[in-house]
């Protein structure tokens, strides 16, 4: 690592050079520029964003080294920054004759026609030249044959590239991130497995490749054995964050909470807390019933995002599944002030009230949640509910024929009609709606049953729901 003395030394000559080009420029005497020295020089400009120096820094320099590729490169990537492809190409062409053996000349090419879209003309050119080089400078040039693919939207071909990357040189991490993505975007987890196997066999302390075999496996939903792969990433290097996010992705989806909660407490040992890994063990301790220790974590997620409306409302959600009303509103009236456009929020807030038979407060929230989503059945369903619930058996039958009109004649929406018709004293009319809907869909039956438990004291309804059973 460069000392503090060491870096003001490598200012104060950086500082010497700019002076002594700054005297060339104007016609006053000046030390000897060396190549390397008009190097330091054109890449100072450029850094600090002197574009016209950096060019005339490149002038001088092929003018002082007419037969210097590299003074010729430097130039080229100027003018390609200033869209000057056609000049740029020109000294390429002569950049080439002097030495056609650096490959920054087919990487500025290729930059070049990507910029013109000519994408065939890139991988053309790339093509052409990889077989030409070895070691490092193939896979560079592999690598940006593969990044001529993404923009060119030839993603299967993108895949293929870091194969033969990998199939070449297996340690490349750059290769090794970048193929984890393109496996599970392009669907070849198959593929990828057989790659990183074979990787392994020769290199089995290559922490990258067991992620990659263990993702793969993920994307094949054959978790266990993603499972066991990332317990290797993780013995190579106890530190892979990303090995025990997706291991315990991996064991939740095999419902193995516990397991799940286990790995994550190690990712917080081994990197800094997030409200997603707090999150994450929340939604396993929800899933196992163990809903204070879910909100301890909730909470701990939203200390560190107070913005987050979702955590506040997953820890209402899990009051909600207590049947704790009361402390279930209050945090999801957080949720919607942070984000007040939430169908989900209003809907959930609703069935607070609906549950403690506060049924105007519900009805205003069940109201809003149709206002913002028009077309959501579900809102629609709650609303119509909620109207039944109240008592107001009209205009839950009005918007049952509203529901209908605006998203369809679906079953449901008959099924909620018959206990609004029953509740009515419409019985004839009720039976006839009933006898419609189980011809549908005879299953969604528990939705009538669910609104109006006491409908199976109706002789005449039980026994026409036991007729369209025997049917089955």
């Amino acid at each position: 690592m460069m000392n503090e003395n060491q870096f003001s030394e490598e200012f104060d000559e950086l500082k010497d050079l700019i002076q002594q080009f700054e005297n060339m420029k104007a016609g006053r005497s000046h030390s000897f520029l060396d190549e390397d020295s008009f190097e330091l020089i054109i890449d100072y400009y450029e850094d600090h964003e002197q574009f016209s120096n950096a060019i005339l820094a490149a002038e001088y320099g092929i003018e002082h080294y007419p037969y210097s590729a590299t003074m010729l490169l430097k130039k080229a990537n100027l003018l390609i920054e200033s869209k000057k492809y056609r000049e740029a190409l020109d000294l390429l062409d002569k950049a080439a004759l002097l030495d056609a053996r650096d490959i920054n000349l087919y990487i500025l090419q290729t930059d070049i026609f990507l910029a013109l879209n000519q994408h065939e003309k890139a991988v053309k050119l790339l093509e052409t030249q990889i077989g030409q080089f070895e070691g490092e400078d193939r896979t560079d040039l592999l690598l940006e044959l593969a990044d001529v693919y993404d923009d060119w939207e030839e993603f299967d071909q993108v895949f293929d590239c870091l194969y033969r990357v990998l199939e070449y040189d297996p340690a490349n991490e750059e290769a090794l991130h970048k193929i984890c993505f393109w496996a599970e975007f392009t669907g070849r987890a198959e593929e990828s497995i057989r790659l990183h196997t074979k990787i392994i066999d020769g290199d089995p302390y290559n922490e990258l490749a067991w992620f990659n075999l263990a993702t793969a496996y993920q994307g094949l939903k054959l978790f266990e054995k993603a499972i066991d792969a990332y317990q290797y990433a993780v013995a190579i290097n106890e530190k892979f964050e990303y090995a025990y996010r997706n291991m315990a992705d991996a064991y939740m989806r095999l419902r193995k909470y516990p397991e799940a909660i286990e790995v994550l407490q190690r990712h917080l040992e081994v990197a800094k807390p997030e409200d997603v890994i707090y999150e994450a063990i929340g939604h396993c301790f929800e899933k196992q019933k163990k809903y204070d220790q879910a909100r301890y974590y909730f909470r701990k997620a939203y200390h560190l995002s107070p913005s987050d409306d979702r955590l506040y409302y997953r820890s209402g959600h899990t009051y909600m599944l207590e049947g704790n009303w009361q402390q279930a509103i209050k945090h999801l009236m957080t949720a919607i002030r942070l984000n007040a456009h939430s169908v989900e929020y209003n809907l959930a807030i609703a069935e607070c009230y609906l549950r403690m038979e506060q049924y105007k407060e519900a009805l205003i929230y069940l109201m809003e949640a149709i206002r913002l989503r028009p077309s959501s059945m579900r809102a629609r369903i709650s609303f119509i509910r909620g109207l039944f619930l109240a008592g107001f058996y009209d205009e839950a039958q009005t918007q049952v024929m509203v529901a209908m009109k605006e998203i369809g004649e679906k079953t449901v929406f008959r099924y909620y009609h018959v206990a609004i018709l029953l509740a009515l004293g419409k019985s004839k009319e009720a039976l006839l709606e009933l006898e419609t809907a189980l011809r549908e869909a005879p299953q969604q039956v528990k939705k009538l049953i669910e609104l109006q438990p006491s409908i199976l004291q109706h002789s005449a309804v039980v026994d026409l729901i036991a007729r369209y059973r025997r049917r089955k």
